[in-house]
C-alpha cells in the first residue's frame, strides 16, 4: 500500500452489539485488503458479525461532516509527551458492494483465508492483545478495466460497515492501530475523524490536540438516514472526535 489518508469512522451501540463504518482514501499498485480487529466476546462464532452494504450511500461521511462547524486540529504539541495440520474449511466470503468480505473469529482462522489476507507471524507477536479477538477482512473487487488501482492514484470508495457483538458494554470501539508496512510501530500518524452517536460526548485517551464536537442539529438534517441501512439512529445526537498528528499506535475506546 502506498498511501492511506482521510480515515473516517462511525460507531454506535445497539444493545449488546455495536455498529461500525470505516471509510478512507487509498492509493496502491496492488489489490488492497483491510483487516480490522474487533473485541468480540471470546468464543464468538463465524456468524457473529453482520456486514452492512453502504454502496447505495457512498457519501455518508461527507454528509456527517456537514453537521459540524470547521475545526482547527494542531498536528503537534510544542512538547511531546500457517502451519501444518488438518485442512480447515474456508471461511464464508460475502459480497458487500464494492468489497468482498469475511469475518475471522480468531487469529488462527486466518489460515482459512486466501494467503494474501494473512499478516506475518511477527506482526501477531507484536499484537498479543488480539489473541482472542475477531477480525473483519475487506478486499476491493476488480470493478472492470483491470485492477482499479493498478496505477498509483488516490481512490475514494464507499464505506465498509458491519455490526458485531460487544465485549465491553460501557464503551465504543474504533479500530485505529496502523500496520501498513508489515511492522507495528509504537507511534503512528493519525488523520482520523471519528463520528459516534451517544447520549453525551465520550472521552478518549488522546492528548490536547484532539477536538470533540457535538452536532447542533438532529442527524436527519444533514444525513439521509434511510439510506444508511440501519447504521444511523434518526433520534440520537451525533458527536465527532478529530485526531491528527503523531499518537501512540493503538485502538481507540471511547467511554
Amino acid at each position: 500500500m502506498q498511501h492511506v489518508s482521510a480515515t473516517n469512522l462511525f460507531a454506535r451501540a445497539r444493545g449488546e452489539r455495536q455498529l461500525l463504518a470505516y471509510g478512507m482514501e487509498v492509493a496502491a499498485r496492488r489489490p488492497v485488503a483491510m483487516i480490522l480487529p474487533l473485541p468480540v466476546p471470546p468464543g464468538s462464532g463465524e456468524d457473529a458479525l453482520r456486514f452492512v452494504d453502504l454502496s447505495g450511500y457512498p457519501r455518508l461521511f461527507e454528509d456527517l461532516d456537514r453537521g459540524f462547524p470547521p475545526a482547527y486540529v494542531p498536528r503537534e504539541l510544542d512538547e511531546q509527551p500457517s502451519r501444518g495440520g488438518i485442512r480447515q474449511q474456508a471461511l464464508v466470503v460475502h459480497e458487500v458492494g464494492d468489497f468482498v468480505a469475511s469475518f475471522v473469529p480468531r487469529v488462527s482462522d486466518f489460515a482459512r483465508l486466501d494467503r494474501r489476507f494473512r499478516l506475518p507471524d511477527a506482526v501477531w507477536g507484536a499484537l498479543p492483545q488480539y489473541g482472542d479477538w475477531g477480525f473483519a477482512v475487506f478486499a476491493l473487487k476488480d470493478l472492470g478495466g483491470g485492477w482499479l488501482l493498478r496505477r498509483i492514484r488516490r481512490k475514494k470508495i464507499h464505506p465498509m460497515a458491519f455490526e458485531f457483538p460487544r465485549r465491553r458494554s460501557d464503551a465504543l470501539f474504533f479500530p485505529t492501530v496502523h500496520v501498513h508496512d508489515g511492522e507495528v510501530h509504537a507511534q503512528a500518524e493519525f488523520d482520523h475523524t471519528m463520528y459516534y452517536q451517544a447520549d453525551a460526548a465520550l472521552r478518549g485517551d488522546f492528548d490536547a490536540r484532539a477536538v470533540t464536537q457535538t452536532a447542533g442539529e438532529a442527524v436527519g438534517a444533514f444525513v439521509d438516514v434511510p439510506r444508511t441501512a440501519g447504521l444511523v439512529d434518526a433520534e440520537a445526537p451525533v458527536h465527532r472526535l478529530l485526531v491528527r498528528g503523531t499518537h501512540p499506535n493503538r485502538d481507540t475506546l471511547l467511554a
